[in-house]
């Protein structure tokens, strides 16, 4: 048994959502549900890896935009097919790099901002540990 990581919020617009993570990002739709308490959403992510995304909306409730330019989701992609592979397919979905709030991720990356302000930046840096 490996652990999972879930990151899990909530948004105004799941369509939208769906257009950016699963058009622009590559991931799969794992899982969808709707109308459990008033609850919609979808898990996003890659059968196999030890993570994935989920997005809600609850019926009726305004979410808002990230509070911030710099809440961020990083995905280290050293191999340069895979990431230039991203790059292409973001493009493709339409979605253009927007400047990083921290400048470091500028260098050797490109940070991309979804429908509801949160930001997700694609690197080809190695993490290290």
């Amino acid at each position: 048994m490996v652990p999972i990581l879930r990151v899990a919020r909530p948004t105004d617009d799941l369509d939208a959502l769906m257009s950016f993570y699963i058009e622009g990002l590559g991931f799969e739709i794992l899982y969808r549900f709707g109308g459990h308490d008033e609850f919609d959403g979808f898990m996003a992510g890659h059968p196999g890896y030890p993570y994935h995304l989920e997005f809600t909306h609850h019926r009726g409730h305004t979410v808002g935009r990230a509070p911030s330019q710099d809440h961020l989701l990083v995905f280290y992609l050293p191999d340069p097919s895979h990431y230039q592979a991203a790059l292409a397919r973001m493009a493709k979905a339409g979605f253009a790099p927007v400047k990083s709030y921290n400048p470091f991720w500028d260098e050797g990356g490109a940070t991309f901002e979804d429908p509801d302000g949160h930001r997700v930046v694609l690197t080809s840096r190695t993490w290290v540990r």
